[in-house]
């Protein structure tokens, strides 16, 4: 058995599953999301509890079964809890600002760069309190994604980063919130020998 696809899934309360043919869509609380699984793969939920079973032990099925597994448990998180991944604005001037289903960015370029809502995601742009010391010394402000489906939130932080990544000499750009950036040394002024 794939050790990932044999753990069964638990259903919290107020989570459901419905089996329609290859097509399993898991409802909660905070919305709906859908999946198809492949037909060598069998999904069974009884009291609460979602199992898998594959047709066979081929290699290709093996990965299927942890794969369908795992993409089912990150459906059911994300209809009961949702998930959330916050980014840093790091730099003198750079801003961020909602315009309606837009977000408008201010990151150093001659121009603002308009950045587009996808449907199924929420921001939330939170500014430092100049009061309170951070680590980050030029944080203009934290932006917040929020969402049920863990490869949509993924997908448009990852976006909204490739945006202005952090150069490697002040750090300056867009950055998730435990990222390291490793910084380099910049010119030495050469010391004239006498």
């Amino acid at each position: 058995m794939s050790k990932i696809g044999k753990e069964p899934i638990p259903l919290p309360d107020g989570v459901e599953l419905k089996i329609s043919g290859r097509l399993h869509t898991v409802k909660g609380p905070k919305g709906e999301l859908s999946q198809e699984v492949d037909e060598r793969i069998t999904v069974t939920a009884a009291d609460g509890i979602v199992t898998l079973t594959r047709a066979n032990d081929e290699k290709s099925v093996r990965s299927l079964h942890g794969l369908y597994r795992a993409l089912l448990a990150n459906m059911v998180i994300g209809v009961s809890e949702g998930y959330e991944k916050t980014l840093l604005l790091i730099g003198i001037g750079f801003a961020a600002e909602m315009k309606g289903r837009k977000m408008l960015l201010h990151l150093g370029f001659s121009h603002p760069v308009l950045f587009e809502l996808p449907d199924g995601i929420d921001f939330e742009i939170n500014k430092p309190d100049p009061q309170q010391k951070s680590e980050f010394r030029n944080m203009q402000s934290q932006i917040v994604i929020k969402g049920i489906d863990k490869q949509l939130v993924g997908q448009v932080t990852a976006n909204l980063r490739a945006l202005k990544r952090p150069e490697p000499y002040k750090g300056k750009g867009i950055r998730y919130i435990n990222e390291y950036v490793r910084k380099k040394a910049g010119k030495q002024v050469a010391t004239a020998a006498a």
